[in-house]
């Protein structure tokens, strides 16, 4: 699972200690029609948007839901993704299009990085 995890930084071949910190739906906090997921990256906030349509076209291609744990899977699937690419230095809030979220999403399905009944 990505609630605690730790991931080696591109540029700087060091170990960047990432902790899941909470799910906020965006549209009561930033009017945006997305989900929040904050990590702690070494102590300092970093944001993943996750577009609801995704949900919605989740659900239209398989029937099932994307769940809390699930999206907390796909933001933390990114960010390490980031990090190890290089992409995620500095940046406060990374917002992903429907196709990365899903992207994302077939990845963690298929490493078994979630629990069985959030894949439902």
């Amino acid at each position: 699972m990505f609630t605690d995890f730790t991931v080696t930084d591109r540029w700087t071949k060091k170990q960047v200690h990432c902790l899941y910190q909470a799910l906020v739906v965006a549209i009561a906090t930033r009017h945006a029609d997305a989900v929040d997921i904050k990590f702690l990256v070494e102590g300092r906030a970093v944001w993943v948007a996750l577009p609801h349509p995704a949900w919605v076209e989740y659900k239209n291609r398989t029937g099932k839901t994307i769940t809390d744990a699930l999206a907390k899977g796909i933001a933390g699937h990114f960010l390490k993704t980031a990090l190890e690419s290089g992409e995620g230095v500095g940046r406060e809030m990374y917002s992903l299009t429907v196709d990365e979220t899903l992207k994302h999403l077939e990845a963690v399905v298929a490493a078994g990085d979630l629990p069985v009944a959030a894949a439902r």
